[in-house]
């Protein structure tokens, strides 16, 4: 491809194109048949966007707040691991280009620099994402650098005692490169086994599949921070959530990276979202490719949305100026798809501006 991309996917297929196998693999797959992973996207093309006209739209604003964080646009970074991987600069290059967006971006704790090297590259509002491992310890003096480096929020990832089953990796036995933020903490260099890859045998090996509920109680008790859940899919979940006093959800099936077969993360935000009932910001991540996608999120109810694969496709393409223009772009399509609902502000976009398969089915029935 030798024009400039003009969309997402053709970032995609540009960091096809500059990426070993072995890494395309890791950044794009999914868990086992890899349905939830289509899924994610596929769920968005069954949403109905219904237009208003002969609004007043010259002047557009795309701002909002998350945690009272003044951001230019819904649209938050992921957190993605192990960066370098893409692109040598890894986790600094994405850092600079959420700061030069103005948006926040949340820090792997599996990224491939540190936390303090992410916070000393630049100005980006910053979330922290944790993994509880059987060394509480461990968990705890994380919580605490982030603290002390600047970190906002923490975002506590609830979906993975265990790893999910990707297949690519087990076959390409995925090389793991060293993680900065356990040095010195844990082992930071595992090698797969004949059966798996080396993230597998780093999960298998370091996480707590015993956290629950009310270690959240822990959780709370060392850090100021507030404290996002990330991988509520479920009314019930979400329920228990607020009554364990989290301060923000991130609806979220790991990317389909985790238990395949679960829901597409568009299709259960508005439950999350009613079962929350405005006590606490619902964000949510998975399958966003374009500003449309963002635009149907937000009439469901999210207050922002969170995106992973695509920036690290701009960052393996082009760098932090990759990243800073799948940022862009996408903010230019959201802005365009606004204009054409009749929307001048993200306050303005409601429910009545998308239509599901679920209301489709309730007119078919009147």
């Amino acid at each position: 491809m030798t024009e400039e991309p003009v969309n997402v996917n053709e970032f995609r297929e540009l960091a096809r194109q500059a990426l070993p196998k072995m890494y395309y693999d890791f950044y794009t797959g999914g868990a086992e048949d890899q349905y939830t992973l289509k899924e994610n996207e596929e769920a968005f093309r069954r949403i109905i966007i219904q237009p208003r006209i002969l609004r007043n739209v010259r002047s557009i604003d795309l701002s909002t707040t998350v945690l009272g964080y003044n951001i230019s646009m819904p649209v938050m970074i992921a957190p993605t691991s192990l960066q370098k991987l893409a692109n040598p600069e890894g986790e600094i290059a994405t850092a600079r280009a959420a700061s030069a967006c103005n948006t926040i971006m949340v820090l792997s704790t599996s990224s491939t620099y540190s936390l303090e090297e992410v916070a000393a590259c630049c100005d980006a509002i910053r979330f922290f994402q944790l993994y509880v491992y059987k060394r509480r310890d461990i968990s705890a003096k994380l919580v605490q650098r982030a603290e002390n480096n600047g970190y906002k929020a923490i975002v506590l990832t609830v979906d993975s005692p265990r790893l999910g089953r990707r297949e690519a990796d087990v076959k390409n036995k995925l090389v793991v490169p060293p993680l900065k933020n356990l040095e010195g903490l844990l082992p930071t260099k595992f090698v797969s086994d004949e059966k798996g890859s080396g993230l597998a045998a780093l999960a298998s090996g370091t996480l707590d599949a015993s956290f629950c509920w009310e270690d959240i109680t822990w959780l709370k008790s060392i850090t100021n921070l507030p404290i996002l859940i990330k991988g509520v899919l479920t009314r019930e979940d979400a329920i228990k959530a607020l009554e364990v006093g989290v301060d923000g959800m991130i609806v979220s099936n790991h990317g389909g990276r985790q238990l395949d077969y679960s829901p597409a993360t568009i299709s259960v935000l508005e439950e999350v979202v009613d079962a929350v009932g405005g006590k606490v910001p619902v964000l949510v991540d998975g399958g966003i490719q374009r500003g449309t996608d963002i635009f149907k999120a937000m009439a469901l109810g999210a207050q922002a949305v969170l995106v992973g694969r695509a920036v690290v496709y701009g960052l393996a393409a082009k760098g932090e100026k990759g990243v800073n223009r799948v940022l862009e772009m996408l903010k230019e399509e959201l802005e365009l798809t606004m204009v054409l609902s009749g929307c001048c502000s993200v306050k303005e976009i409601s429910r009545s501006h998308v239509r599901t398969k679920h209301d489709q089915q309730l007119r078919s029935m009147l």
